[in-house]
């Protein structure tokens, strides 16, 4: 073959595989983009991995923490809330219903854990998911003297499906830890006694008081 047909070949080829390249590194880019915003959690992570034990033993503490799913809900007064919206605070965000027995039973030990550590860094955020009789679960915290834990809700339901797919969820009650940042640090299907010297122990080192 002439000469230039070869040359005009190897340009060809050559432009296509940095055409290929730069795709990939941009795919790379948002991988790691994303790998670089909750890269500071590992550490944090392998420091609370020993601390899942006792009364929070069942608690997922995973090597490599990676962004929380996006969710939605709405606060007391019905309006749209985020869970982008609590970016620069940890969040225990945990999912409870009026017709699940052990969500009932853990609600006094949340509203102790957010008394005892809620502030400017830290807040328990538990989200009602009851589909019908809206008054039921404002009622049943009244009953039970919850107040330091501020109402949200999502009457669809829709954040707990979300975070079925995401691996989650898979029952009630579900809580993940969210770091400042917006990472996961551990996640729990089931119920746990948040208000114990364990749970508080775990939370405290997360937030590095």
């Amino acid at each position: 073959m002439p000469l230039a047909p070869l040359i005009v070949l190897a340009f060809l080829f050559g432009a296509s595989l940095y055409a290929f390249g730069g795709i990939g590194n941009l795919l790379q880019g948002t991988g790691t983009g994303e790998s670089a915003q909750c890269r500071a959690a590992e550490p944090v992570a392998q420091r609370l991995k020993p601390l899942a034990k006792g009364e929070i033993a069942a608690l997922q503490v995973p090597a490599r923490p990676v962004p929380a799913t996006p969710l939605a809900f709405r606060n007391a007064k019905g309006e749209p809330v985020t869970l982008a919206d609590f970016k620069g605070k940890a969040v225990l965000l945990n999912l409870w219903a009026t017709w699940c027995a052990p969500c009932r039973h853990e609600m006094p030990a949340l509203d102790k854990l957010q008394a005892e550590l809620g502030g400017a860094d830290f807040e328990v955020v538990a989200v009602n998911i009851d589909t019908r009789n809206f008054d039921k679960p404002k009622q049943f915290l009244d009953e039970i003297k919850v107040e330091k834990l501020a109402y949200f809700s999502d009457s669809s339901a829709k954040i707990f499906q979300d975070l079925k797919a995401a691996g989650r969820a898979f029952g009630m009650p579900t809580t993940l830890l969210i770091d400042a940042q917006g990472c996961e640090l551990a996640w729990l299907a089931g119920p746990a006694e948040w208000a114990s010297p364990d749970a508080l122990a775990f939370i405290r080192a997360a937030l590095g008081r």
